[in-house]
């Protein structure tokens, strides 16, 4: 038997990634390994996730990639843990639409025959949360709902009288608790996760969850009802006789470090397998791109956090524009999107002179400009997705793109999302540009391209 659970959630802000690194956090100091995966496209929640198992956390999405691929993801990532634990996204049942649950916490657990656990946020109720959980039970199509935790607590009191609600009523165990407690909600999801968690400022805080989910929650029960059988996964994205394993015959150099660090772990992946070898450097350490490099990965981040910084790194910004001038095959996402700019403009008003490649600004803004998934068509001359290819993405940022007065700006696609289609993004030459982070498992075409473009630009070097 494997040992998978999911924990989701009756909506947004119950307290799943608090419980979730709890849970992992807890497990952990039990000394096994623990592997962590998201529902959906979101990089943070993955980001805390790492930090606390060392082990790269991964996406699941079965809008973005499709059901058999979200299998192979999950054995992938699987391999030498102990237990896997799969963070819910929203609600259970928040999908890609509203009259079905593709894409939702739900449809992930279908796919993975995985035990649930539902969290249910019980402040200001009692006997009622049994009700919510027997309404998410008839809901369900065969859901494996094996247990459920209580969040903010106001007391142990409190928490006895749902706990014998719920287990009348609904037929399964609570497991456990947590009390409405400050010093246990999740600090700022946004700014500065990366370097704080690189300093080590969060460990104190994982190191509070895990006791508090320790003194709490039965985890020998939820180790017990994590207890799966093994999935039938036939590989779509790896397979050992497929074109996407061939020996390294070009480098891609992936700007990563604390403001460009979202990237799938799928993308790099297949890029490997494809024949790339992927090469790393941080241009917030004052790090050039790589003179042998040929292609150029930028991905997405929090480049406004250190818009000062990437702004007086004059050498790194002059290697970025003369090596796309040059013709190197060039994807930039979201952040990477924003420092190819003329300039990132604060959210008081401070410009920051970027690399200058793309002819506009990007404005900063405190609330959100976009987000949600997109599917994009590509365009004549995009090299990495020709006219009419389709791939799966999302879009989440805070920034707005202005382009310059009378500028000839291309479009690297057409996006299509819930507001309909548009023209996004940016092209010129062999640099594709735009805000959408691509799911390159959504159509790994793109990897064989994008590593044939890598190809001509090597040997047109030579």
């Amino acid at each position: 038997m494997d040992r998978r659970i999911v924990i989701a959630g009756t909506g947004s802000g119950v307290g799943k990634t608090t419980l979730t690194i709890g849970i992992m956090a807890a497990l952990q100091k039990r000394g096994l390994s623990v592997q962590g995966f998201k529902c959906g496209p979101d990089y943070i929640d993955p980001t805390y996730h790492s930090a606390v198992t060392g082990r790269p956390s991964r996406n699941l999405d079965s809008w973005m990639t499709g059901r058999e691929a979200v299998k192979e993801i999950f054995e992938r990532g699987s391999q030498g843990s102990d237990i896997s634990i799969i963070e819910g996204v929203m609600g259970m049942f928040d999908g890609k639409n509203p009259l079905t649950d593709e894409g939702s916490t739900a449809d992930i657990g279908r796919i993975l025959g995985a035990p649930i656990v539902l969290i249910v946020n019980i402040a200001s109720m009692a006997r009622s949360a049994a009700a919510i959980v027997k309404g998410f039970q008839q809901f369900g199509q065969g859901d494996n709902i094996v247990g459920v935790i209580a969040n903010r607590a106001g007391s142990e009191g409190h928490y006895k009288m749902v706990k014998q609600a719920i287990e009348q009523e609904c037929g399964i165990p609570v497991l456990g608790y947590l009390p409405r407690d400050a010093n246990i909600e999740l600090p700022e999801r946004h700014l500065g996760l990366v370097p704080s968690i690189e300093r080590g400022e969060l460990r104190p805080f994982f190191e509070l969850l895990a006791e508090k989910v320790t003194a709490h929650i039965d985890l020998d029960l939820l180790l017990d009802l994590a207890a799966a059988e093994p999935i039938d996964c036939k590989p779509v994205l790896f397979t050992s006789n497929g074109q996407l394993d061939v020996p390294k015959r070009v480098k891609i150099a992936i700007a990563k470090d604390a403001a460009f660090h979202f990237y799938y772990p799928e993308n790099l992946e297949l890029l490997e397998a494809g024949g790339a070898e992927c090469v790393f450097f941080s241009p917030l350490a004052g790090e050039q791109v790589p003179p042998d490099a040929d292609g150029l990965y930028i991905g997405g981040g929090f480049p406004e956090e250190f818009a000062e910084r990437l702004a007086a790194e004059e050498g790194v910004k002059a290697s970025v524009r003369s090596r796309i001038e040059e013709g190197i095959p060039t994807l930039a996402e979201c952040g990477g999107f924003m420092f190819l700019t003329e300039q990132i403009v604060d959210t008081t008003g401070n410009e920051f002179p970027m690399v200058g490649m793309i002819p506009g600004k990007v404005t900063m803004q405190t609330k959100l400009a976009a987000l949600g998934y997109r599917e994009t068509i590509g365009v004549k001359e995009n090299f990495l997705l020709s006219e009419g290819e389709q791939a799966r993405g999302h879009e989440f940022h805070y920034s707005t793109f202005q382009v310059n007065e009378g500028a000839d700006v291309k479009a690297a696609f057409q996006s299509k999302g819930r507001l309909g289609t548009k023209a996004d993004g940016y092209l010129t030459g062999n640099l594709v540009a735009g805000y959408t982070h691509l799911h390159f498992a959504s159509n790994p075409n793109m990897v064989r391209e994008w590593i044939r473009a890598c190809t001509q630009y090597q040997q047109s070097r030579k």
